[in-house]
């Protein structure tokens, strides 16, 4: 292989896979006759971003930040107000029907709530051999036998095909959904809040599911998710987004050890703290989101963030590089960086708490022998 032929190896594995670009989605809501009509929906705002190959991308923010919006879009499965998506050079809006179609095959999604996304009415051969039914020109038995084996890749038993979604538990139905995002055999998988829905003992076997998968076929992931400490185990970068719009981009560990955005400086003080001796008041976030239909001037955040000033609601802040990994969108980010910051690390007990501990199970200890 000559030096090249190495060289254009390797700036193909560093381009981006998808890339939005100045990509917004605003709804517009129907007024009744006798009605003033209302402004739209602001619901995405002109984000721009990539996803690299191989990656885990996570967008994280509070309801209503338009996460679930952006995956959708990014997929194509809801028509931007502006803006173009970009799979492997190729703009998705420009793609003919049948273009569209085969692309839909490699661009896979998971939904959030597993009861809702599989057809009661179908069995679970059926709808995870429809991808392949729809995708390829495999026989009745050839697809059998790749259902059976997707089934064992996502911890279930081939005999489960014959069964319907009302036969398992959440856990088990997630795993078909897993599944049939599987079956088409994709290059990339959104999973939109996929283990928000199930219980917490089941949601580690899910999140170590999918890591498992990513390597195992060398997916790149897509992550929407509310849990931080879901996002720091799994994710390789965070778009952290407010009122549709991405205020700060980073590589999760630069994100969680020194975050710059007032948002994001909240949103980790809201993480809660079991240790009894960081218990401590924390500066938290106040007030309510404001509408997506009249957002506010100039940055969005301001109107709750604790470090603004009049420059804040006159002038939206430009998104820029604070070095070759991280982006944020914030006039005063130098000023306010690392204020408020919290740490999802579990610290070492003091020896006060430790001294507390042994006087509990002590007394414990002493009421059980007291007992007859």
């Amino acid at each position: 292989m000559t030096f090249t032929e190495h060289e254009s190896i390797e700036s193909a594995a560093q381009k981006p896979i998808l890339e939005a670009i100045g990509l917004s989605k605003h709804f517009g809501i129907e007024a009744g006759l006798f009605q003033r009509r209302k402004p739209p929906v602001q619901a995405v705002n002109e984000v721009s971003l990539s996803v690299r190959r191989g990656e885990t991308l996570a967008l994280v923010g509070e309801s209503g930040s338009g996460k679930s919006t952006l995956g959708r879009l990014l997929l194509n499965l809801l028509n931007p107000t502006s803006g173009d998506v970009i799979y492997e050079g190729r703009n998705l809006a420009n793609l003919s029907p049948e273009k569209l179609r085969q692309v839909r095959r490699e661009l896979q999604i998971i939904f959030q709530d597993p009861f809702a996304s599989l057809n009661p009415r179908m069995t679970v051969d059926s709808i995870v051999g429809e991808p392949i039914w729809l995708h390829s020109d495999a026989s009745r038995s050839d697809r059998q036998a790749r259902v059976a084996e997707l089934l064992r890749t996502v911890g279930l038993a081939p005999e489960h095909a014959g069964r319907h979604p009302h036969e398992f538990s959440g856990g088990q139905r997630q795993r078909i959904g897993i599944a049939r995002a599987l079956a088409s055999e994709p290059r990339l998988i959104l999973g939109d809040e996929p283990v928000s829905a199930l219980d917490v003992s089941v949601q580690a076997q899910v999140v170590n599911l999918l890591e498992d998968l990513k390597h195992r076929f060398g997916l790149t992931l897509v992550i929407v998710a509310h849990g931080l400490a879901v996002i720091r185990h799994m994710s390789d970068r965070v778009a952290v987004m407010y009122l549709g719009e991405i205020v700060e981009l980073s590589p999760v560990n630069e994100l969680f050890e020194s975050p710059l955005h007032p948002y994001t400086q909240a949103l980790m003080a809201a993480v809660p703290v079991s240790h009894p001796d960081l218990r401590h008041p924390r500066p938290l976030l106040g007030g309510d989101m404001p509408s997506p239909r009249r957002p506010p001037s100039g940055c969005r955040f301001h109107t709750r963030c604790p470090h603004a000033r009049p420059l804040c609601k006159e002038v939206k802040p430009p998104f820029v590089a604070v070095d070759a990994e991280r982006q944020v969108a914030c006039h005063y980010w130098r000023e306010i960086a690392n204020a408020g910051a919290g740490t999802l690390v579990v610290p070492t007990p003091s020896a006060a708490y430790t001294q507390r501990l042994n006087l509990f199970k002590s007394h414990q200890a002493l009421s059980l022998e007291s007992q007859p």
